[in-house]
């Protein structure tokens, strides 16, 4: 039976909406979670194999936009709604945790929207150290450098280096305590 075109898009949308609806199932059931549909349609660690070229057990949420020269270490959880901007260059080391929405910089427009046009958009290298967790929409700013294991908290704004093994948080942010660590064993000690 051929279809008119209205009525091969009703039957398209029809299909669309039974695999939503599949999907769905499936993430409450394996996951408890409701994703965006778009999260559903895609394999998390497979994006993250793509981008480094091997299977590391890199997870990218497909929300995920990594553009430009970005490395990132094995085992580091990239979630959804991030922004690894790697034009400057971006390193992120092993078994990381990058939070919902945080937005990792390598370069800034300041002088070139300030000069109309004239002046390049700046770009300086951006590196988180290994094990290090960067909460929910937390932003790192061009040319700074987190050191290993240490934390940073939702929502701050890093715009100078990170000593390994501290935490910080606010906007901007500053150091509000630090990571000890004996063996296997760690404690989140705060001033």
């Amino acid at each position: 039976m051929n279809m008119s075109p209205d009525e091969r898009r009703l039957q398209l949308l029809d299909d669309l909406l039974a695999l939503k609806r599949e999907l769905n199932d499936d993430s409450r059931r394996r996951h408890d979670r409701l994703n965006p549909f778009a999260e559903d349609l895609t394999d998390w660690k497979e994006r993250g194999s793509y981008w480094v070229g091997e299977d590391r057990g890199i997870t990218i949420y497909d929300s995920t936009t990594v553009a430009g020269d970005v490395e990132i270490g094995s085992g580091t959880w990239i979630g959804p709604f991030c922004s690894l901007d790697g034009t400057g260059g971006l390193r992120i080391g092993a078994h990381c945790s990058i939070s919902a929405g945080v937005q990792l910089l390598t370069h800034d427009t300041i002088r070139w929207a300030l000069s109309g046009g004239v002046a390049a958009a700046e770009r300086s290298p951006t590196e988180i150290g290994d094990r290090c967790f960067i909460g929910t929409r937390a932003v790192v700013v061009r040319g700074v450098r987190i050191g290993e294991g240490s934390v940073v908290a939702a929502g701050a704004v890093v715009t100078r280096d990170v000593p390994q093994g501290t935490i910080v948080a606010g906007v901007p942010a500053r150091r509000i305590g630090s990571v000890v660590r004996r063996g296997d064993e760690f404690d989140l000690v705060y001033d």
